[in-house]
């Protein structure tokens, strides 16, 4: 360890598989090696929910830290700390587009989409993650992460004139360029470790799980780290092994086939090794995204929970009855709204657990939390009225200790939601003079060293 320094992405390199190790103090080069001075990196991800919220139960009514939680908002009661509750950034650029496509698809880009039936689209700019991976890609082996559950809709939108890939990304890398998305869990872990999942019938005679292949590796390696890495490599391979369980464990069945849960024109084929089960799918695709940031194997990400305009139906969530995008057209009938809210509710609570699941990963002096920006939101406020002002957007995590959490900042005026982007990728050591149809940084945020 005093000869030489050790990398991350290499160190398994001999077993033949892309496996990276976390953040270890041990592991950091030392100032006259390397210009990385061994603090953390930060990480960005950006999640994804369609049509809206109920307002009424999301903006709080207090400013500052001492907000009474909304009811969409309680599963995050245990970490307010750590989260920020934005209010009033607005999309300006989606006013002209009806429906959902001219507000989905520039959700990260901010800037007007194309109206089109398929030919010539148009996100009006790439993406704030992909301009994020643009600058920081090279340090890692992948320099983004792209997830969703539901594949691309293709086809035309009647009712609006717009074509419904629209509503199926929000990842650009460039206007014209959409980034495919993968909603296959077992073959994004086969993207992060480089070591393919043997088919069921096969399992016993070849399959060799990827801890117990470079095992002989990490015992060799775990003797020269700290004893506070010792016990972080063992939490990392255990997060490895119960995550490849739990992907393993969701798509046993007859042949492993699964068809989403939506309307019959968006189903193109089926997608061997998908979980059947919409809440474990979301889980463990979320789980993923925290291994690739524990490895630092990338340090951007985005998750879209379901395409807009999707069919899913939410009746495996107690008193709904019916699908997302149908209940999201309340009508403000009650019955629906109350539905609505507890949609809302579920997506919250999906979040925390993942929020809950980075707090409790040690990295340097702080938490896996405290060096990440995890963005959660949607593309409008109220999903009757297809607004694409006030957006209801949390931020969480400390972005490398540069963001004052635990507050509800509401934004006066017409303030634009790249404006928080690009303050974003500040935080992320991009530095340009804007980004999208900012005016300048948001503001309030913390201070950058």
């Amino acid at each position: 360890m005093k000869s030489r320094t050790i990398s991350r992405r290499n160190f398994l390199g001999g077993c033949g598989v892309a496996l990276s190790l976390p953040w270890m103090a041990s592991l950091a080069p030392r100032v006259a090696e390397a210009a990385d001075t061994g603090k953390p990196p930060v990480r960005s991800a950006f999640l994804y929910f369609p049509n809206g919220v109920w307002e009424k139960d999301w903006v709080p009514k207090q400013a500052g830290a001492d907000y009474e939680m909304p009811a969409s908002l309680t599963p995050l009661t245990d970490l307010r700390s750590e989260v920020l509750v934005l209010t009033g950034l607005d999309k300006k650029n989606s006013h002209g587009g009806d429906g959902h496509y001219a507000k989905t698809a520039n959700f990260l880009t901010g800037m007007p989409v194309t109206k089109t039936t398929g030919k010539d689209i148009s996100s009006g700019g790439i993406s704030v993650d992909q301009l994020m991976a643009q600058h920081v890609g090279s340090a890692t082996p992948l320099p983004s992460l792209e997830l969703g559950t539901e594949p691309v809709i293709s086809g035309i939108d009647s009712n609006v004139g717009y074509t419904r890939l629209y509503g199926s990304h929000i990842s650009w890398q460039s206007p014209t360029r959409p980034v495919a998305k993968e909603i296959n869990p077992r073959l994004v872990y086969e993207r992060l470790f480089g070591k393919k999942l043997s088919p069921e019938s096969e399992k016993a005679e070849s399959y060799k799980n990827l801890l117990d292949f470079v095992l002989d590796d990490a015992k060799k390696l775990r003797p020269k780290l700290g004893r506070d890495d010792q016990f972080k490599m063992d939490e990392y391979l255990d997060s490895v092994r119960a995550v490849e369980k739990r992907i393993e464990f969701a798509v046993k069945g007859e042949n492993g086939d699964w068809q989403p849960d939506v309307a019959d024109h968006v189903i193109a084929s089926g997608s061997p090794g998908v979980p059947g089960n919409f809440a474990d799918h979301i889980s463990i695709m979320l789980d993923l995204i925290v291994l690739a940031f524990q490895t630092d194997s990338t340090r951007v990400a985005t998750m879209m929970f379901a395409n807009d305009v999707s069919g899913r139906n939410f009746s495996f969530v107690d008193g709904v009855k019916g699908g997302h995008h149908e209940l999201s057209h309340h009508e403000n009938k009650a019955e629906k709204i109350e539905q609505y809210q507890r949609i809302n509710r579920w997506h919250v609570e999906q979040y925390a657990r993942m929020l809950g699941k980075l707090a409790s990963i040690q990295e340097g002096d702080g938490t896996l939390l405290d060096n990440c920006m995890i963005l959660f939101g949607s593309s409008m406020s109220d999903g009757n009225r297809h607004d694409p002002d006030n957006l209801p957007i949390l931020l969480g995590g400390r972005g490398g200790k540069t963001l004052d959490t635990g507050r509800h900042l509401p934004a006066e005026g017409m303030v634009p939601l790249c404006n928080l982007y690009h303050a974003m990728l500040q935080r992320m050591g991009v530095d340009i003079e804007a980004f999208g149809d900012s005016s300048g940084p948001l503001k309030d945020l913390g201070t950058i060293a």
